[in-house]
């Protein structure tokens, strides 16, 4: 099985630099349509599904490989290894932030820099660590899923996606996560909510931008000064904006803050 058709991966654009997106839980590729193909003409754009999401092979779904984020990121260098073309910066909405974490960790010569859109290295609240949620909210949402997928997903797309005066946007979600498979849904949700990165992101040494929404149900903002604080280069910028998503309810501004990154880090 070939890399481009296990990930669906797809490329345009042209420029010494490459941009690969990586999309979170429950979507696919196409909810980086309103931001990447404005930086085809000064870039390669890569975009691709992760393994059991999307236009994926979901043949290639493999429990045991993607019982953790790294199965994620060993994706990732494989993409990158063939598909890219010089150094290669990496945006990842929600827990790809996280598979990029891991990947630029293990690969950092590949990488100028990261690029995380509402990253959460940790969901659940330990000690002084504020994820958003507790160990029972996060239970309640798995047995929530298990029993019944459909369901959660039209209750959940909504409230992820925020910005409740464009309820298109929530639609799409829930379309999104509803054309899912199920079962590979259900075993990547306890793989996304269950996991904790928090040691993982100091050895990430690539610059990083983390793009952060004013109000996000999924990653709050002690989230985003967390890794702020432990990143060892990296810009925190806040969007004004309700939801988890703002690629697609804030294109403009996080094209904004991408592009400002972008020039900052590649004058270096």
């Amino acid at each position: 099985m070939s890399v481009k058709s296990r990930n669906n991966v797809q490329c345009y654009g042209s420029g010494p630099v490459s941009l690969l997106f990586a999309h979170g839980f429950g979507c696919d590729q196409s909810m980086w349509r309103l931001i990447a193909p404005a930086f085809a003409e000064r870039f390669k754009v890569i975009t691709f599904d992760l393994v059991g999401s999307g236009a994926s092979d979901r043949s290639a779904y493999d429990r045991a490989k993607y019982s953790s984020l790294q199965g994620y990121a060993d994706d990732v260098l494989e993409i990158v290894d063939e598909f890219a073309d010089g150094p290669v910066i990496f945006v990842g909405h929600s827990v790809s932030a996280m598979i990029g974490v891991l990947a630029t960790a293990a690969a950092p010569d590949r990488f100028a820099a990261q690029i995380m859109v509402g990253p959460s290295p940790c969901y659940i609240n330990e000690g002084d660590y504020v994820g958003g949620f507790s160990r029972e909210d996060i239970d309640e949402l798995l047995d929530t899923m298990d029993a019944n997928y459909l369901g959660w997903s039209s209750n959940i797309g909504p409230a992820i996606m925020g910005v409740p005066d464009r309820p298109e946007l929530g639609a799409e979600l829930t379309a999104s996560f509803c054309r899912n498979d199920p079962e590979i849904a259900k075993h990547f949700a306890r793989v996304t909510f269950l996991s904790d990165h928090r040691d993982d992101v100091a050895r990430s040494p690539t610059p990083a931008l983390i793009l952060q929404c004013s109000d996000d149900m999924i990653a709050p903002r002690a989230v985003g000064d967390f890794l702020h604080q432990r990143l060892p280069d990296s810009k925190l910028v806040i969007i004004d904006n309700v939801g988890h998503c703002p690629h697609l309810s804030a294109p403009d501004a996080s094209s904004v803050a991408i592009k400002g990154f972008l020039a900052q880090v590649l004058e270096r």
